[in-house]
């Protein structure tokens, strides 16, 4: 379903410390504004099968939410390719597509079409969405006056609302309280014992363990492991003192 070959991932970091557009503007316009590159991602490559659960574990700044951009196609590769075989959900940035000036309702339809739902698939689905953001009345209001967590919540109600081919997830069962953290791995759980093919981003290893058939360790930028799921996690643990 999924095949990361050779993938490396460069941005360009300012040297100098600009601290306005004017100045950067300005140094740019006289050549003096200088570059350095930054290797987020170096020769990465694995796949991932039909069905599969994998969990990408490494320490913060190793690569993985970027990993996850360029999967789902928000990032392009400095080099190498990614080929993906199927519809892909992307939950990376819960929220980024909403418009802060529309309440809940018009975010639904607003946040649905981005994913590529269509308008009669939204009207029908519209009442599950509502019921499982547990948002109330509170959907007939603007979100610039929503919470992160409630943004978050509405985000997630949409996004899952259908049964993806492909899930591409950073962090999201981290997303509300206790209660809907559970009802979000609930969902989860749904999904991917339906067949969906699910590659997500955690720094908990018990996540990975209890979900997951396989594991990608990235370690400065690179793949260290690519196996079991349980066998990485413990190979992470002895390293890490996880």
């Amino acid at each position: 379903m999924v095949n990361v070959e050779h993938v490396t991932m460069q941005f360009n970091m300012a040297n100098d410390k600009i601290i306005s557009l004017k100045e950067t503007v300005v140094a740019l316009l006289r050549g003096k504004l200088k570059y350095k590159k930054f290797t987020a991602l170096d020769d990465v490559s694995f796949q991932v099968k039909k069905g599969e659960v994998v969990g990408i574990i490494g320490k913060n700044g190793a690569g993985k939410s970027t990993l996850l951009k360029i999967i789902a196609g928000v990032l392009q590769p400095t080099k190498g390719k990614v080929t993906v075989d199927g519809r892909i959900v992307p939950m990376l940035e819960l929220g980024s597509g909403f418009d802060m000036e529309l309440n809940g309702v018009e975010n639904i339809y607003l946040n649905g079409a981005i994913l590529g739902y269509s308008k009669e698939f939204l009207d029908s689905k519209f009442d599950e969405i509502v019921e499982f953001s547990e948002l109330g009345e509170f959907i007939y209001m603007p979100i610039r006056n929503y919470s992160s967590g409630m943004m978050a919540r509405l985000a997630f109600s949409i996004a899952t609302v259908v049964k993806p081919e492909i899930l591409i997830v950073d962090e999201i069962l981290s997303v509300g309280d206790a209660g809907f953290q559970a009802k979000s791995l609930n969902r989860m759980m749904e999904l991917m014992s339906g067949g969906t093919t699910v590659l997500f981003v955690t720094h908990t290893l018990k996540q990975v363990e209890e979900l997951c058939n396989r594991a990608v360790w990235l370690e400065n930028h690179k793949v260290k492991m690519v196996g079991d799921a349980k066998e990485i996690c413990e190979e992470y643990r002895k390293m890490w003192n996880a």
